[in-house]
């Protein structure tokens, strides 16, 4: 008979040894089949659900100071980033009632310019604080408003005189003189220029929504009705006399005041719908229509046209008051058409670099 051998102990530690390691990796088979049967059951839901995050709006606080003593008046608080001038003007109209936001004026600093409605608050910001400047600036009127009552007392003050009330002239040397054909001229091109002034008011200019002081209106309105009173009355009077040229005269300059009235007419058209190309403005250019032409020449013809108008009807009438009032429109015009030359020169330099404001080579 054999006999049985029992192991010596290292050969039976290393028995033990493969012995657990089978068991070890036969474990771990396990485990790994078990993670990769539920890594394919929750296969759908391998991204972790979006995590919701809050945004954090920052809002700002405005300190309104009165622009003479520095005195705080109020704080509007709460005012979100995309919130603009008009909205700070609004909260604070709420606070304080007696300003409501037209005659408001806010400056950023105390001698600086007052600041647009349409400027975004963010843009004003260096930190949560912003400190702005009040100024009031009296009491307003829309533009609108501003140019339909100018315009509406030089037409009705000119008929009044025109039909020559009792009250104006003599009655008996009124009924006793022949009126002149360019009493008649005269007052219809009066009534035909105030009268597009109206109608491009209300139909063709196209405003801001923006407001001007009352005394300017009051201004506005008693040097256009002082005016007319004083045209209308030299030219109505029963002793008026007729140009030294006669019909000749009052042909040619009726003629180019006509020309004039259209002229003035088809460029405020064309101004009021200015060409738009890839969404930035373009400066006007002249169209098929001649009146346009004199955008080759100047950036302002509306003026140049304005100022011929009265120019021709001086030479119409022949009156010493519709000159001085035509030598006045020409300085004024002037000055206007300067100003908006230098902006335009800004915005459209290219188109305007080579043109005058209003009259060519002179201004």
């Amino acid at each position: 008979m054999h006999r049985r051998q029992k192991p010596s102990a290292p050969e039976h530690k290393r028995d033990l040894a493969a012995h657990r390691g089978a068991l070890s990796m036969s474990h771990n088979d396990t485990r790994s089949f078990f993670n990769l049967s539920q890594l394919v059951l929750s296969a759908g839901q391998l991204k972790s659900p979006p995590v919701l995050k809050h945004s954090k709006i920052t809002y700002f606080e405005v300190e309104i100071l009165d622009v003479q003593s520095k005195k705080q008046i109020c704080i509007v608080d709460k005012v979100p980033p995309s919130s603009t001038l008009l909205d700070v003007k609004h909260k604070f109209h709420k606070a304080c009632p007696q300003w409501y936001p037209s005659r408001v004026g806010l400056q950023l600093e105390r001698n600086g310019p007052y600041l647009k409605d349409s400027i975004n608050i963010q843009s004003l910001a260096i930190s949560s604080i912003i400190t702005l400047y009040f100024t009031d600036l009296g009491q307003q009127v829309g533009w609108t408003t501003f140019f339909l009552t100018e315009y509406t007392g030089p037409l009705l003050i000119y008929l009044l005189f025109y039909i020559r009330l009792s009250s104006i002239y003599d009655k008996v040397e009124s009924t006793k003189n022949f009126r002149h054909p360019v009493v008649h001229l005269a007052c219809f091109c009066h009534c035909l220029h105030y009268s597009r002034h109206l109608l491009e008011t209300l139909f063709v200019h196209k405003f801001s929504g923006g407001h001007t002081p009352l005394k300017n209106m009051i201004k506005g309105c008693a040097f256009y009705w002082g005016f007319t009173s004083w045209i209308a009355y030299y030219i109505n009077h029963p002793r008026y006399t007729p140009p030294s040229f006669g019909h000749r005269q009052v042909a040619f300059a009726a003629l180019a005041f006509l020309m004039c009235e259209a002229g003035n007419h088809f460029i405020n058209v064309a101004l009021a719908h200015q060409n738009h190309s890839g969404g930035k403005a373009c400066f006007p250019s002249p169209t098929y229509n001649p009146f346009t032409w004199l955008f080759l020449l100047v950036s302002c013809p509306n003026y140049t046209y304005e100022v011929g108008s009265w120019i021709s009807f001086t030479v119409m009438t022949q009156t010493l008051p519709v000159g001085i009032f035509a030598f006045l429109m020409v300085i004024q015009m002037s000055l206007w058409a300067h100003k908006k030359h230098k902006l335009y020169l800004k915005r459209f330099y290219p188109e305007v670099r080579r043109k005058a404001a209003m009259i060519p080579v002179i201004f």
